[in-house]
């Protein structure tokens, strides 16, 4: 193992995994589908209430603002909803950063739950 590796795992405390690369959560979808909402996935489920506080912590600093937050009963999975700001691109570029970086997650992805889709009129429809 390189040796600045080795000293880097020792000093921040993270698993490395076969190609000895760093364990980061996977973002599934694209930062174009950020609207708000994001779900993810905790690889210890013990750890899920001081993660989801990691979290929140971090938004305060950003200047994020919580709408929503849920956990499941088995607390694995969590959701976060964000008010959307002037720039969702950055915005989801941070918030993309900031949960890749966290080795406690295993995957999560931009999602807004229960919002109703746009409806789709057909032609027929529109006759009366």
């Amino acid at each position: 193992m390189n040796i600045f590796k080795k000293m880097y795992q020792e000093f921040f405390g993270y698993k490395l995994n076969e190609t000895h690369d760093i364990e980061e959560a996977q973002l599934i979808n694209n930062l174009t589908d950020y609207r708000g909402g994001v779900e993810y996935i905790v690889r210890d489920s013990a750890e899920a209430a001081e993660t989801a506080q990691e979290i929140k912590d971090w938004t305060i600093r950003k200047g994020f603002t919580i709408i929503k937050h849920t956990i499941t009963n088995n607390g694995r999975q969590g959701y976060f909803y964000f008010r959307l700001g002037d720039d969702p691109g950055q915005e989801s570029q941070q918030i993309q950063g900031y949960f890749a970086q966290l080795t406690k997650l295993k995957h999560f992805r931009f999602n807004v739950k229960n919002k109703k889709q746009k409806s789709v009129i057909s032609k027929r429809q529109l006759k009366i």
